[in-house]
């Protein structure tokens, strides 16, 4: 063996990461449904044991459509479906349109930061939870890992709605996507995904999200 091939062989026995090589690890996820999306996210899906961060231009663009799927899925395995201090009531006929079994949906309405966050992150360990979806303005690095620790421990999807300008603020959620709305379609920026590089813009046409 010459001393190229040898070092190929060590590099590669290392387990060293290299930029164009997307994380192939087992932690599992859930789909979106979207193949283009699936595609680019770490596992095929949603990644479950952890934080996901979804960052939103304005509030109503799609955000909620985007994880339908995984919600309906999540909702026929069992266990709850948690909307800590959601901005609007989750209105049951659309999501029950969609395969969400509503009788899996629980809303905790906390108006302090601390109470929600409180909520949030025992609702994440639970272990009862297939979801939790949040909504904050503003939170702290080191709320934001108590957070990510307590989905890690109950094998939740934690779903964390921010506002845009949070892309400037560091994070330990596993993925971040910023998604922009237009009448035609919905443009996502996955601004950070373990294991990768981040990617976009992904493109999906709204009319996806009325099947």
């Amino acid at each position: 063996m010459n001393k190229v091939h040898k070092f190929q062989s060590q590099f590669n026995a290392a387990g060293v990461w290299r930029a164009q090589e997307q994380d192939k690890s087992t932690q599992p996820s859930v789909a979106s449904q979207y193949a283009n999306l699936d595609a680019a996210l770490p596992g095929g899906g949603w990644p479950q044991g952890a934080i996901t961060e979804i960052l939103c231009s304005q509030e109503g663009i799609g955000e909620l459509r985007l994880v339908m799927a995984a919600l309906a899925q999540l909702s026929h395995e069992g266990r709850w479906l948690t909307w800590v201090a959601p901005p609007y009531v989750p209105y049951a006929p659309a999501l029950a349109a969609h395969g969400v079994d509503v009788s899996k949906i629980l809303v905790v309405h906390a108006k302090a930061h601390d109470d929600m966050l409180w909520a949030a992150e025992q609702a994440l360990r639970s272990g009862t939870c297939g979801a939790v979806l949040m909504w904050v303005q503003n939170i702290k690095d080191r709320q934001l890992r108590r957070l990510q620790l307590a989905a890690k421990e109950g094998g939740s999807l934690g779903l964390l709605f921010r506002p845009s300008w949070s892309a400037e603020q560091a994070s330990p959620a596993v993925v971040r996507v910023q998604l922009h709305g237009t009448q035609e379609e919905l443009q996502l920026d996955i601004i950070k995904r373990r294991g990768a590089w981040p990617t976009g813009p992904i493109h999906l046409d709204n009319k996806q999200f009325d099947a």
